[in-house]
């Protein structure tokens, strides 16, 4: 027995010990998935390429330390990634996983985020699935009172609007990104909402309002290094500039805006600017120079494309849609497997349960019994006791008695030869006298054998007084 508990106690230590390593290496790991994440999310608006390679390095250490929370945003962000990178297929495959992830461990905030960059994945394509996200992910953020998702939803929004030429509404829902950003002061989501304000009031034909807000937006993108928002200002300026025939700080404001959305490697902003520049020479009536940045659009038709775009990433939802379930038959099998497997191990595990109860319910009875027959047997020996101490009082009592007659005969002995000493000897001495005399002839011999004879008689009854005297306790010899 105290073996085994020696086993158990060895076993717990080492497992705590185990466990408490894992616990160490897996906060460690969870630290560092954190701060990759962090590292590829700020890196979005400034080198999209550097935020796909910074979430894959969290990924792969997130799935081998089995860090859900992790894993998902991993995927998030390298799918923002990849929606800045112009790569939809890839996106929303992230996004997609992302979802999953966040759905199996109810972290319904996250689930938010991944709702809205869907959301913005289908705002060039589908005005439809872009708001039914945006809204979804709306709803949740209002939940739970995210002032920051409110706000990057409400811009997003807007951009639905915008799109759809409703220029006002989407004013609306950009002023309310921007006064929600200002009370918490995100500068980053800030210059987005300046751009977007400046593009409305442009396509209203407020030139100097546009032309200050996308000023102030551009300033601010270049203060902290991010080049997206830059070459999209500048997209934007340019636009304005052209429109009031100012060619030269409009070539001079795409030559810049081009620099930088080659830096962000965006084939899409690239694209863009080959037709801006295509508008300014044509504006400029140099015809020859529109003609070769028109050859240098690949785009195709926006319709065919936006068309092709979305139905692409519908077969790709779907398909994760058909993979999901298939995993989910799978891990219903799996876990009816499990359960049976469990069924049967607790079956034995109770059995032997049982075994070890019948055993200790055996022993205990043993015990009771045991201890039962220690009880009468201790019962009896005090019985014992008890009558060995009555006899033992009782032999006392006898030798006290017998001790107390030996003492009273002795005494009556002692008074005996007393008595003999003074009561007998005097008789004797008189038998003596008499023997002496007749020897002598002094005294007549009838009258000496009589005064001999009441001599003995005498002496016979003191003797017989002296039997009496020692068989009677009552009376003393005095």
């Amino acid at each position: 027995m105290n073996r085994i508990f020696t086993l158990l106690i060895f076993f717990f230590v080492c497992s705590t010990v185990y466990a408490k390593g894992n616990v160490d290496v897996t906060a460690q790991d969870t630290n560092e998935v954190i701060k990759l994440n962090k590292q590829a999310y700020d890196n979005r608006l400034t080198s999209p390429d550097q935020t796909v390679s910074y979430a894959s390095k969290a990924l792969a250490i997130a799935e081998k330390a089995g860090y859900d929370k992790g894993i998902g945003e991993a995927y998030r962000v390298r799918g923002i990634g990849n929606y800045y990178l112009n790569q939809a297929s890839a996106a929303i495959h992230d996004y997609l996983q992302a979802l999953s992830y966040f759905s199996k461990i109810k972290d319904l905030r996250s689930e938010a985020k991944v709702y809205n960059n869907i959301g913005n994945l289908y705002l060039d394509n589908n005005y439809a699935n872009s708001l039914e996200y945006l809204k979804k992910a709306l709803v949740i953020a209002e939940k739970l009172a995210d002032k920051q998702l409110i706000g990057s939803l409400y811009l997003n929004i807007g951009n639905v609007y915008y799109r759809k030429k409703s220029f006002y509404q989407a004013l609306t829902y950009y002023d309310k990104g921007n006064e929600i950003f200002s009370s918490i002061k995100d500068s980053v989501n800030l210059i987005q909402a300046l751009q977007n304000r400046g593009v409305i009031y442009f396509n209203l034909n407020q030139y100097d309002i546009a032309e200050k807000l996308l000023l102030a937006a551009n300033k601010a993108a270049k203060e902290r290094d991010l080049n997206k928002p830059v070459a999209s200002t500048n997209l934007t300026l340019a636009s304005l500039y052209i429109a009031q025939k100012r060619f030269d700080d409009a070539e001079k404001i795409v030559r810049e805006g081009q620099a930088y959305s080659k830096a962000v490697k965006d084939e899409k902003l690239e694209s863009d600017y080959n037709y801006t520049i295509y508008q300014l020479e044509a504006k400029r009536k140099n015809y020859e120079r529109a003609l070769y940045y028109l050859q240098m659009i690949f785009r195709q038709d926006s319709t065919i494309y936006t068309s092709n775009e979305s139905t692409q990433i519908s077969m790709l939802q779907e398909q994760f849609k058909q993979q999901a379930r298939q995993r989910e038959n799978e891990l219903i099998i799996q876990r009816q497997q499990n359960d049976r497997i469990k069924f049967w191990a607790v079956t034995i595990v109770a059995g032997l349960l049982l075994v070890v109860i019948a055993l200790l319910i055996s022993n205990v009875k043993r015990k009771t019994v045991t201890n039962t027959k220690l009880t009468e047997l201790n019962e009896e020996v005090s019985r014992q006791k008890d009558n060995l101490d009555r006899v033992n009082h009782h032999l006392e009592e006898i030798i006290d008695e017998r001790t107390k007659d030996l003492q009273i005969k002795n005494k009556k002995l002692s008074e005996y030869s007393s008595y003999l000493s003074h009561q007998i000897r005097g008789p004797i001495a008189t038998l003596r006298g008499l023997m002496n005399l007749e020897k002598e002839g002094l005294v007549d011999e009838k009258e000496c054998i009589n005064m001999m004879d009441k001599c003995v008689s005498d002496i016979d009854q003191k003797i017989i007084e002296m039997s009496e005297m020692l068989n009677d306790t009552s009376k003393n010899v005095f």
